[in-house]
């Protein structure tokens, strides 16, 4: 027959067994704090909030990019648009392109996001064709090696008209320039979009190689050879990791 003190040291075992086995599954339901609380690294490019208002032309902390028959005429501007600033790029006839460097590790921010608005693609262009392989304003990720035209490496982010988003599309002009479809269509121009694209992925899926890091980012609107307009905005740029991406 137990004694009462017996019964007691039972019941005091059960609680403490039954409160150990609580925590435990608790535990085991909660993320771990590394997992929920991975930090979000940003690698800012620009945002051109330290640049003038109505500033013309090339901006400081870019060079100019020139390209062959580009008849580049930098008519681009810093603007306040919809409560953020940007650059306003235009174009008629000219194909004109800024680069900036940049330090950027794609294993921690593979990840380039960019904010812009176009209002008018060029009329009749055909990345395809050589003849009429004009883009809106633009942008690519450079890996720049010498000599430049035959073996540096550039991707170019391009709102096109009618070629399908998700299509690589080799330059009809040079070997260096692949261009990778990120909006198609007419139905969104006039208002701001923001995009994100894994470069470390783009590069890979080009190439067939792992990237090293690059070495610019550059902006762009070419419409030389269709001597068509085009117009649009380009907001902040900056590099990230893949943390809080859903």
């Amino acid at each position: 027959m137990k004694k009462p003190s017996d019964s007691i040291h039972d019941e005091l075992r059960r609680r403490v067994i039954c409160g150990l086995v609580a925590t435990l599954c608790a535990a085991h339901r909660r993320p771990s704090p590394t997992a929920a609380a991975e930090p979000i690294e940003i690698s800012p490019i620009e945002n051109w909030t330290h640049h003038p208002l109505d500033r013309r032309g090339v901006p400081e902390g870019w060079r100019t990019y020139e390209t062959i028959g580009g008849h580049a005429a930098y008519d681009f501007t810093v603007v306040e648009d919809d409560g953020r600033r940007a650059l306003h790029l235009r174009s008629h006839g000219d194909h004109s392109t800024i680069a900036r460097k940049v330090r950027i590790n794609l294993e921690t921010t593979p990840i380039l996001e960019w904010q812009w608005k176009l209002t008018q693609l060029p009329a009749g262009a055909d990345l395809r064709q050589r003849a009429t392989s004009d883009a809106a304003p633009h942008v690519f990720v450079v890996w720049p090696r010498p000599p430049a035209l035959l073996r540096s490496q550039l991707i170019g982010y391009v709102w096109d008209a009618t070629l399908p988003v998700g299509t690589v599309q080799r330059s009809q002009k040079t070997r260096a320039v692949t261009f990778i479809i990120v909006r198609s269509g007419t139905s969104r121009l006039g208002q701001w979009q923001t995009e994100r694209r894994n470069v470390a992925d783009d590069f890979r899926l080009v190439y067939g190689a792992d990237p090293d890091a690059p070495g610019a980012v550059a902006l762009s609107i070419d419409t030389n050879d269709t001597q068509s307009p085009s117009e649009g905005f380009i907001g902040p740029l900056l590099f990230r990791s893949r943390a809080g991406l859903r």
